[in-house]
């Protein structure tokens, strides 16, 4: 008996390719469980890998005793400090070993790592290891760490490479990984020209990346080249290449790095993670080993976002326009710097907020203390100064009798004008945000109507956003195949958040193809264009933009070879759906892409395929208006804009606060995927939710007291209400694919001065320093009732 064939994929109509919410390419197998990650792959011969992790967070190592852990059957490999080359390691400033060589500078710090047949066994020998330390003082607060008196953790720092640019007073301060200051205008002469000056300081936490799939490395060795093979989970291979060769002392040639499906980074994966000690490992095994960390070993070896302190005087006219602000921020970068004087440098340049204040004087460290190292995440220190800045804009506005949105309508910055160091405003879209949010959110009859539950007040907050789209180098190959399809290939990393579809979608619509002739493939060093990393809300932007700049060179070569089989000039030739290429007038005038390809393969010219290449160019610091240490240029990327509105209710009794409804308008630029473009507003405005009012790392002497999800506090699904309302504004940018925008990050910026706001609207009370736990909330409307 004959059975009907299974129907495939229903064709995706190309002429809405663009703007469709289709569905992801790799959905399907992630649903039904098919997804592999690094931890469902297995080698023959595999050993598992466990790291030792420090007992104290300040002391020197006196010795090391491995006898018993390599006696132990199954182990086969122990390393220390002493077995591995003596190389730092660090994006900006190289001052990382492996494993802590000579000092712990932070409790938890990998110290050695064991290889042994299963991770039962590797797990004992770590136990077997015994390490002798002089516990030294250690400094937690990194203003403290500042202080002439305070112990100093990188004694060779100065030695250090370092590709920052100089600055006098980081050079008087060992603890000191990175300084800025940035003064326009005359910020002390001003201050008597203010009718209204708000001044406070704020704090924000050290919050966990908590990406559903823990660090995790398979390494292999070739036995006759030597060559690494490592698949891990991680945000750039190609940062995973440079790394692990630059720690081992071999040639980035010897190292290929592949990306299986990966869950989730959020900037935590963004630099080294687990990936080079792995290698070393599996060096000195002579087998492939798999190293997985357990949830607890990943939030205590691994990395956070940056704690923040934020010192602040923002002063304003009667007239409502902003004119001073003075800033200090202290970002506690940890043991070691890693990302830190990256996310100094974008806390300094979002530290104006998306406003004209034309006097400014601000000043940011990134400072080292003995807790654990912190990294990229989401909004990369534009989170903690925007949670300052919104938080004084709106004290101001309520100083002046004005309306919070009317405020910051009054004082955003429009296309055409400079932001802080002098770049420009290419698309000045926030005002639309503002006035958006303020219509979908019905702010006039909510800000004026707080009903509320008996022993419960209700107040709306709103949180105007600048963030940036682009950063760094890409490029991408395409190449059309015989049959008239289409290969993509970039070295991008889908870390969840679909970029794998949205960017096949870009050379879909660039060449006028159904999604299901577009081959998109993965990354890997070996074959793969380069790509910086995931990160930055920049990959649809940029990756999308070498994509479609491939494509357009794919074009032009198919208009060369079917400008001869049709005899026909360049000139009167057109792309139509479906891929096929036609004469402009001339319905029955065509030919396909795949009988093009054939002939250009097999008879003139040769394969069809195109690269491009793209590295955002920085901004110099305009002299002339700035007055900059410690930063040279502003290569940050193009500017987007969103505004952000919550809606909450505060308990009198408790102070627990509750998210009701809330809003996030974001200026896109164009619609690639809108459903992918939604759920990262909707993903980021949770994420926000928590370093808002649930999310916090809570050290004690050092020591972390809540390394696990059953004491580190996430909002799960009863604590997100149905209502978060992502709204897409498009306001097309000329150097994005199609005129796209990022939207990734921002979407997590202003919701804690957003919520922050409601529960000042609500209560009257301030909450300086995040998360608004219960109590913290309580203690503020204590204190404002004068009976606390």
């Amino acid at each position: 008996m004959s059975q009907s064939p299974k129907p495939g994929p229903t064709p995706t109509p190309v002429g809405d390719i663009l703007g469709r919410s289709v569905p992801r390419l790799e959905a399907r197998e992630k649903v039904t469980g098919r997804a592999v990650y690094t931890d469902d792959m297995t080698l023959p011969g595999m050993l598992y890998g466990a790291l030792l992790g420090s007992p104290h967070p300040h002391a020197r190592i006196l010795s090391y005793d491995t006898s018993r852990a390599r006696a132990i059957p199954g182990v086969r490999a122990v390393l220390t400090a002493e077995e591995l080359p003596d190389h730092r390691v660090g994006s900006v400033l190289k001052d990382q070993p492996l494993l802590a060589r000579g000092k712990v500078l932070h409790e938890g710090e990998p110290v050695a790592a064991v290889a042994a047949v299963d991770l039962q066994t590797a797990r004992r020998a770590l136990q077997e290891i015994d390490i002798r330390y002089e516990v030294l003082p250690a400094v937690f607060d990194p203003e403290e760490a500042l202080r002439p008196e305070a112990p100093v953790l990188h004694e060779q720092r100065d030695t250090y490479l370092d590709f920052q640019a100089p600055s006098p007073e980081r050079a008087r301060h060992p603890n000191a990984a990175s300084h800025i200051r940035l003064i326009e205008g005359e910020p002390e002469q001003v201050w008597e020209r203010c009718d209204v000056i708000v001044e406070d300081v704020y704090e924000t936490p050290a919050q966990q990346h908590i990406y559903m799939e823990p660090c995790s490395t398979l390494a292999s060795v070739d036995r006759d080249s030597g060559k690494v093979t490592l698949y891990t989970s991680t945000q750039s291979v190609f940062r995973v290449q440079a790394i692990t060769a630059e720690a081992l002392g071999i040639p980035m040639s010897r190292v290929r790095v592949i990306a299986p499906r990966v869950g989730g980074g959020f900037g935590g994966k963004t630099e080294m993670t687990n990936q080079p000690i792995t290698a070393a490992l599996a060096r000195a095994a002579g087998a492939p080993v798999k190293m997985t960390l357990s949830r607890t070993d990943d939030m205590r070896m691994m990395k956070s976002r940056h704690a923040c302190r934020i010192h602040m005087r923002t002063g304003a006219t009667r007239d409502g326009r902003i004119l001073a602000r003075k800033v200090r921020i202290v970002y506690d970068t940890g043991a070691y710097a890693d990302d830190g004087p990256f996310v100094a440098s974008v806390g300094s340049y979002f530290a104006r907020g998306p406003y004209r204040i034309p006097h400014v004087d601000i000043e940011c460290w990134a400072v080292y203390t003995n807790r654990l190292r912190a990294a990229a995440f989401r909004g990369f220190g534009n989170p903690q100064i925007h949670f300052a800045s919104e938080l004084q804009v709106d004290q101001l506005a309520g100083k002046l009798g004005l309306d919070p949105i009317d405020f910051r309508l009054r004082n955003a910055l429009e296309t055409g004008e400079r932001w802080l160091g002098g770049a420009p405003v290419e698309s000045g879209t926030l005002k639309d945000c503002l006035e958006r949010a303020r219509e979908a959110s019905d702010w006039v009859r909510r800000r004026s109507q707080r009903a509320a539950s008996p022993g419960k007040r209700r107040g709306i907050g709103v949180a105007a956003v600048g963030h940036v789209s682009g950063l760094l180098g890409s490029s991408a190959t395409v190449r059309l195949n015989e049959d008239g399809s289409l290969t993509v290939n970039t070295g991008a990393v889908d870390i969840g958040q679909g970029s794998d579809t949205a960017l096949a979608q870009c050379a879909a619509a660039a060449l006028g193809l159904p999604l299901e002739q577009i081959n998109y493939s993965g990354p890997d060093t070996d074959v793969s264009p380069y790509d910086w990393c995931t990160g930055g809300t920049r990959t649809t932007f940029t990756v999308g933009r070498v994509i479609t700049q491939a494509c357009e060179q794919v074009k032009q070569q198919l208009f060369e070879q079917a400008s001869e089989m049709l005899s026909r000039p360049v000139r009167q030739l057109e792309l139509r759906p479906g891929g096929i290429v036609g004469v402009q007038g001339e319905p029955g005038a065509s030919v396909t892409f795949g009988a093009i390809s054939a002939r250009a393969l097999y008879f003139k010219g040769g394969p069809i395929i195109a690269s491009s290449r793209w590295l955002f160019p920085p901004t110099p610091i305009d002299t002339r208006q700035t007055s900059a240490q410690g930063l040279a240029s502003m290569g940050n990327g193009f500017f987007v804009f969103a505004a952000q509105v919550a809606e909450v209710e505060v308990d009198e009794l408790t102070g627990k606060v509750e998210l009701l409804e809330a809003w996030s308008v974001h200026d896109v630029g164009r619609t690639i995927n809108p459903a992918a473009a939604e759920g990262q507003i909707q993903g980021g405005f949770v994420q926000g939710l928590g370093f808002a009012l649930t999310e916090e790392l809570v050290w004690s002497e050092g020591h972390l007291l809540n390394p696990s999800m059953s004491s580190y506090k996430v909002p799960g699904a009863p604590d997100v209400p149905v209502g978060i309302h992502p709204i897409l504004l498009e306001h097309p940018s000329g150097e994005g694919p199609f005129g796209a925008k990022g939207v990734a990050e921002v979407s997590l910026v202003g919701v804690a001065p957003a919520i922050c706001n409601a529960i000042r609207h609500a209560t009257g009370a301030t909450v300086t320093r995040i998360p608004a736990t219960g109590e913290r909330v309580l203690r503020a409307l204590l204190a404002r009732e004068g009976t606390g």
